[in-house]
This record gives structure tokens, C-alpha cells and sequence, in this order.
């Protein structure tokens, strides 16, 4: 993770979907396999955390869950802090300020967006899968200023959430680019503002020019049984990489 960069954040483009995919987005060009923008980064190790296989082989019957850190990242007002809050089984830890005037045209959550605090630190909830899992949910800051703190965040955890708001794809650009730089298995989670999305997945999937490979869900960051089931996919690809990881 050392060798990893915080995330970088562009200025958003003008054109909708089209100017929001890889090529549109960053005029670079487009790889030959997995047809995503090629990018100058840095060589960046695969994120393998510490004592996950030996862990994850077999369930400790009788014994305390096995702890297992999420990331939930994502844009600027994207619903990460709900998202925490819907599905912690403990009153989560949050770091909210109220947002002032000296934020207009720097933190923008979008037109029809409420919000008047952000986060400035990090979110943190826990919740327990069944008696020999349990969740640790950390979540990031959204703001290009606070992008220093995703690498520390990040260490140490099985997989990520990154959470994306249909309307404002160009905000999640640099998420998803930090965790395919890091190696770290994540799921795409579109947040249903409103109950509804902006564009269908389909088209979501083709503008982010993500792989067949990552997972992309519909969900709504306010209930929490639609926040447990894509956590639930997040774990699953998580666990998918680590028993593969300890066959080879």
C-alpha cells in the first residue's frame, strides 16, 4: 500500500456519459484486455493483508467472529457516512463538520443534494454477519484534500465498497482507480438517490469501463437490508480472492 497513490481528482468533464468514460475522461489511451484508460501510475504491490488465508480457512466453531475491515469509499456526497450509519449495529463513529461558504464551488454534492456536513476524517461502524464473521466498516473522506488518509484506511482490509451516485459519475473516477492500483477486490454500489437511478447499469458499467470481473449493484445507502446485501457481495469477492490466493 506504500507504493500505492492517494486518489487523484480531476476536473468533472461536460457531456454526460460520454465525456464521464476512461477516454473521455482522462485522453488516455485504452489497454488491449481490459479496455480501461492506460495511466501513468506508479507499480503498486498486490494488497494482501496480513494472516488473511490462514484466517479465512477455516470458522473458529465456539470461538469470538472473525473481524474482517470493508472500506466504503467513494465521491463527495455519494452517501458513504449513510451507508455506515444504515447497516452499524453500534451508534457509528462519525467526524461530520458542518459545511461553510468557504466550500462553495470546492465540495459540490450536487444540485438536489441536502447535505450541510461532511466527513473530515473517517466513518466507523461494525456489524455482525453471524457468529463467526464480523464487519468492520471504515469509510473515507470524499474531498481531494483528504485523499492522503485513504492509504492508512485501506491497510489492512479484505475489500472495498465503493459507492457512486448516478448522476455524478465523474466523482467516483478516482475510487475506483485506487483500489484497481492497490490490488484490493471492490464492488461498485450505485446509491438509488430518490429510489431511482440517473442511468441504467448497463450504461454505468460503460461509462466507469469496469471488467466484467467487478461486481455492479443497485442499492440504497438509507435501508439497511439493501446496504447488508451489497456488503454481502463485497464479502463474497473478498473471500473468492483470498481462497484463491491461498491456492497458488
Amino acid at each position: 500500500m506504500d507504493s500505492v497513490r492517494s486518489p487523484e481528482w480531476p476536473v468533472p468533464p461536460q457531456g454526460g456519459l460520454a465525456a464521464n468514460s476512461a477516454p473521455g475522461r482522462y485522453a488516455l489511451a485504452v489497454g488491449p484486455v481490459t479496455g480501461r484508460a492506460v495511466a501513468p501510475v506508479p507499480d503498486a504491490q498486490p494488497h494482501r493483508p496480513p494472516g488473511t488465508t490462514g484466517v479465512l480457512a477455516g470458522r473458529r466453531n465456539g470461538k469470538a467472529p472473525i473481524p474482517v475491515k470493508i472500506v466504503v469509499a467513494g465521491g463527495f456526497g455519494v452517501g458513504k457516512t449513510t451507508t455506515v450509519g444504515a447497516i452499524s449495529e453500534i451508534v457509528p463513529l462519525t467526524t461530520e463538520a458542518v459545511m461553510t461558504s468557504a466550500g462553495i464551488g470546492i465540495d459540490e454534492p450536487g444540485a438536489d443534494s441536502e447535505k450541510t456536513t461532511t466527513t473530515v476524517a473517517m466513518d466507523f461502524g461494525c456489524v455482525t454477519i453471524d457468529q463467526s464473521l464480523k464487519l468492520y466498516l471504515f469509510g473515507t473522506p470524499g474531498q481531494a484534500r483528504f485523499g492522503f488518509m485513504w492509504d492508512d484506511l485501506s491497510r489492512g482490509a479484505l475489500g472495498a465498497l465503493v459507492v457512486v451516485d448516478s448522476a455524478r459519475l465523474d466523482d467516483c473516477y478516482p475510487a475506483i482507480d485506487y483500489f484497481e492500483r492497490a490490488g484490493l477486490p471492490f464492488v461498485v454500489g450505485v446509491n438509488a438517490f430518490n429510489g431511482r437511478l440517473a442511468h441504467d447499469l448497463d450504461s454505468i458499467r460503460w461509462a466507469l469501463a469496469i471488467g466484467e470481473q467487478v461486481p455492479l449493484v443497485e442499492f440504497d445507502a438509507r435501508e439497511r437490508l439493501s446496504v447488508r446485501d451489497a456488503l454481502l457481495v463485497v464479502l463474497d469477492r473478498a473471500l473468492d480472492r483470498a481462497t484463491r490466493d491461498g491456492r497458488a
